[in-house]
């Protein structure tokens, strides 16, 4: 299954709009750095709590690299949810010096 991806500087644009970030990184990686108005769920609670995440127009999944956020999408796209991997996670949006807010959720 092919997984759509997005740069981290074209989410940014695309938050600007309200679009629906989810982050599957664990609690303690969250409150180094998230993006502002994004959603914790980690990877391992993905599919318990599914029905917390909109089906609407695309879901933008992230992690620290990449790789749990493409593990999440592959399901949540099984499952209909219209689901794009954030290419190189939350470290390539601060390489590319976006903003990010620190703290638990």
């Amino acid at each position: 299954m092919t997984i759509p991806e997005i740069s981290a500087e074209d989410l940014a644009t695309r938050l600007e709009t309200g679009a629906q970030v989810i982050d599957v990184r664990e609690p303690d990686e969250w409150d180094e750095a998230h993006l502002a108005g994004s959603y914790l769920i980690p990877l391992g609670q993905v599919v318990d709590r599914i029905d917390e995440i909109a089906t609407g127009p695309s879901v933008y999944v992230i992690c620290r690299s990449g790789v749990r956020s493409a593990n999440a999408c592959e399901y949540l796209r099984v499952q209909g949810i219209d689901a794009v991997n954030v290419t190189g996670g939350i470290l390539a949006w601060l390489d590319a010096e976006l903003p990010v807010e620190c703290g638990p959720q």
